[in-house]
């Protein structure tokens, strides 16, 4: 989840773009976007397309939610049963907001914050020797390099968290593509909804 503006009621509250959980053990259950920050979520309709494409791979799975804002993707799943989620996020009022949502739902367990940046984040997990089999990232649509830097990352110097076969999934503005190759990775599909786009990336054999 990025950030932009967003137009606020009296209170000076982000109006509920009710985002829910799409399926799973959470099924419709209501999630909350970071208090005090202007958010742009991974709207429902475009979480349900990323989920449906990814549904047979997400159960057992060990996801990686990068940005992750509100923790909407990560919880989703979790609601899918996947086997472990990291959120990583430093934004205070969306880490709230992960905490709130996990909450809301009774999440105790399969689940890890990462409250730092996403560069730190993946070097300490690679440290760890976790690997991941999903990794979705959704920088500010405004801030380019991330997706460039994030991506250069998980070729280079974190490359092993990616388990065999995994794939790498970046959210964009459809009208500014992303490239074709990262190094190693490469991309395999795009979906385009809106002035959103997917792009899913393997490693090249």
């Amino acid at each position: 989840m990025a950030f932009h503006e967003l137009r606020r009621d009296s209170k000076g509250a982000v109006p509920s773009m009710a985002m829910r959980v799409i399926a799973g053990l959470y099924r419709s259950r209501p999630l909350a976007a970071p208090r005090g920050l202007s958010t742009r979520p991974t709207y429902d309709r475009l979480r349900e397309t990323l989920f449906n494409v990814l549904a047979p791979r997400i159960e057992g799975a060990v996801f990686a939610d990068l940005y992750a804002g509100s923790g909407a993707n990560g919880i989703e799943a979790l609601s899918r049963r996947a086997k472990q989620v990291f959120f990583i996020e430093n934004a205070p009022p969306a880490l709230a907001a992960i905490r709130a949502n996990l909450a809301s739902l009774g999440i105790r367990e399969g689940f890890r914050i990462e409250a730092r940046s996403v560069a730190a984040a993946m070097q300490r997990l690679a440290k760890e020797g976790q690997e991941l089999d999903l990794v979705f990232l959704d920088p500010p649509y405004e801030s380019q390099k991330e997706y460039a830097t994030t991506l250069a990352l998980l070729d280079g110097e974190c490359a092993r968290l990616l388990a065999s076969g995994a794939i790498v999934i970046a959210e964009h503005r459809r009208r500014e593509p992303l490239a074709e190759r990262y190094g190693s990775l490469t991309r395999y599909r795009v979906l385009e909804q809106g002035d959103a786009a997917l792009s899913f990336y393997s490693m090249a054999e």
